[in-house]
């Protein structure tokens, strides 16, 4: 009789999605150099539908922009199209639009992220 060796636990879904996007994170908030004013054009590999070019001095199309770029860009995008500051700023409310996976990943990468959220109500 052969000893079949047990094979290894997969991963699940959210296991991987986190991996995923702990793979594209910058080592600091510092190295987010993205523009803070003015129109972006986002390259085809982050926007492949929808809207492509966004407007950094209307908050909707700025939020738009960073929930594709957060969910869609790999590192080097991360780097060059977000900026420290208005991600800083948008967090308590960006948070509540992306998924649990990046929000997890950034939140425990970046303290300062999660202590950027809202207070609870009391």
């Amino acid at each position: 009789m052969s000893v079949v060796p047990a094979a290894e636990p997969s991963l699940s879904a959210s296991e991987v999605l986190r991996q995923r996007y702990t793979r594209r994170l910058p080592g600091t908030l510092g190295e987010l150099a993205g523009p803070v004013h003015g129109s972006v054009q986002l390259p085809l590999h982050v926007a492949w539908s929808g809207l492509t070019r966004f407007d950094l001095d209307r908050p909707r199309s700025r939020m738009s922009m960073y929930r594709t770029v957060l969910a869609e860009g790999q590192h080097g995008d991360l780097i060059t199209l977000l900026n420290r500051d208005l991600l800083i700023a948008q967090w308590p409310v960006l948070r509540t639009l992306i998924s649990r996976a990046i929000r997890d990943v950034w939140e425990e990468a970046f303290p300062e992220l999660a202590s950027a959220r809202p207070a609870a109500a009391a």
